[in-house]
């Protein structure tokens, strides 16, 4: 065991518009990999922080503190990057993930 390190995990589940094929959660990846901070540098994940994939789910683990937030905020950079935002929106299902959803246009929510 390492010493007193906590990590947080958290995922980012693209399933619906991947299903669609509106964006590649490889993308995504990529995307995160590239964008987060490690004290305030990009490119400097190293150790701290670690962004796995697994078919449409992309998992975060960073050692503590890392926010979700954070997540969140770079989700809807990557959607708006794509030209997205609109369509997309980034939601919190429990505490330690989002998924993205799309808008739901007519508020009849009769498919749910």
């Amino acid at each position: 065991a390492k010493g007193k390190k906590t990590t947080v995990k958290f995922t980012l589940d693209c399933q619906a518009p991947a299903n669609d094929n509106i964006l590649t959660p490889h993308e995504v990846e990529k995307f995160f990999k590239e964008r987060i901070k490690v004290a305030g540098k990009t490119g400097n994940l190293g150790d701290t922080v670690t962004v796995s994939r697994e078919k449409s789910k992309i998992h975060v683990t960073a050692e503590a503190p890392f926010s979700k937030r954070y997540l969140k905020y770079l989700a809807k950079k990557y959607l708006k990057k794509q030209q997205l935002r609109d369509f997309l929106r980034v939601i919190a299902p429990n505490k330690t993930s989002y998924e993205l959803r799309y808008f739901n246009i007519n508020e009849d929510n009769d498919e749910d």
